[in-house]
């Protein structure tokens, strides 16, 4: 079955499945344990921070393993809440981010919370940032490296800039980003929190790189674990498989990437082109991951999309997996200012590295036969088809 919903979790990669299955029968182990078994499971706990740390192009004690990127950004809203309060500073927080960033941030902080507003296409201006963090205290800046709905990307480079002129710690949440772009150009100098289950890895672990200007940042106390970051008993089965599925999506290179967004884009054109009213892709304008398509489809409901792209085989979502189920539209669409009616009919796609040109073809021919389905249901009558054609890229 076509699956489009990666954003939400993407399977085990096969080199990270042939990692895990080697590991969890050799490398079992608590690595803190005082026997050569152990000192073998704790060599290669430390032989996976160092390639990771390598593919960030940064020390090996800056990695700290954990769960993943929900406990890293809570445990990093908390620092810059514990600042706040010592400072009397504020923590600014974009209206796009994750909720595990954007809610443990109003819960934690208050009156002391200051949203980021963001332009219609869902990016930051560097110069509006730069020039609030200037005018009040601030102890944390919370903007996404790539949003999770549409794929936007930020200015990571004028961000960045902004917070260090201002001496402002940056978290910067890069679960979609790492595996779909180089990790090597993330800011070196800002918390990164990534989990391994969004680019081929197992679920339930991730990593946080902490910066230097978070000297002292602890996210769990009980144990000198993560060089006395993070307490816990690490797994280190899983960070070895992390560590191998994060190498294999670093071979791609730059004419991949365009090319897998050359298929997106030709799906959403032959939509538009093939008769679907008034559809849309929300922030076409901005770069965007080559992975993700946001698509509005008015007048029906998203929910109605994805139940019958379901019962034809593609397996597609209404936006973030965490959001199924809420009531009302997506935060980060009414963030965008996009209407109340077109954020109900949109429609999130994200594929992955495996996903082929044909796949993409088959779904936009999928979005194609959904639609006249709809509409001849709607008018009450067996009404013509709409046809669908993809120039090849």
């Amino acid at each position: 079955m076509p699956y489009f919903d990666h954003n939400a979790t993407s399977p085990l990669l096969p080199c990270a499945r042939a990692t895990w299955l080697s590991a969890v029968d050799e490398t079992w182990y608590n690595p803190a344990s005082p026997y050569r078994a152990a000192a073998r499971a704790h060599l290669a706990l430390e032989d996976a921070r160092e390639r990771l740390a390598t593919l960030f192009g940064c020390a090996p004690a800056r990695i700290v393993f954990d769960s993943g990127a929900t406990e890293g950004a809570n445990a990093v809203v908390a620092w810059g809440a514990a600042r706040a309060t010592r400072e009397n500073a504020c923590i600014r927080v974009s209206t796009t981010e994750h909720p595990a960033v954007l809610e443990s941030a109003r819960a934690l902080t208050g009156r002391r919370f200051r949203p980021i507003v963001v332009s219609g296409d869902g990016g930051v201006d560097a110069r509006a940032l730069a020039h609030a963090v200037a005018a009040e205290p601030t102890s944390l800046v919370a903007i996404m490296a790539a949003n999770n709905e549409t794929g936007v990307l930020a200015d990571l480079d004028g961000i960045a800039g902004a917070c260090r002129e201002a001496g402002v710690a940056w978290l910067c949440d890069a679960s979609q980003w790492i595996g779909r772009m180089p990790v090597r150009d993330l800011p070196r100098d800002a918390f990164i929190v990534g989990s391994a289950h969004k680019f081929g890895g197992p679920r339930g672990v991730g990593f946080l790189v902490v910066p230097e200007i978070a000297e002292g940042f602890v996210a769990a106390i009980g144990g000198g674990q993560e060089g006395g970051h993070r307490a816990g008993t690490p797994d280190v089965v899983g960070v070895l498989a992390m560590v191998a599925a994060l190498e294999w999506c670093e071979t791609h290179d730059a004419a991949a990437r365009e090319r897998r967004a050359g298929w997106r884009d030709a799906c959403a054109q032959a939509l538009v082109d093939g008769g679907i009213r008034d559809a849309c892709v929300h922030g076409a304008g901005a770069p965007r991951l080559w992975n993700t398509l946001s698509l509005a489809l008015p007048p029906y409901d998203a929910a109605r999309w994805v139940a019958r792209l379901d019962r034809l085989g593609f397996e597609v979502s209404t936006g973030s997996a965490c959001a199924t189920g809420s009531d009302g539209p997506s935060h980060v669409l009414a963030a965008m200012g996009v209407s109340t009616l077109r954020a109900r009919a949109t429609v999130r796609v994200s594929s992955d590295w495996r996903t082929t040109e044909d796949d993409w073809r088959a779904l936009a021919e999928g979005f194609a036969a959904t639609w006249t389905q709809l509409e001849s249901e709607r008018e009450g009558s067996g009404s013509g088809s709409m046809v669908v054609a993809i120039p090849p890229v």
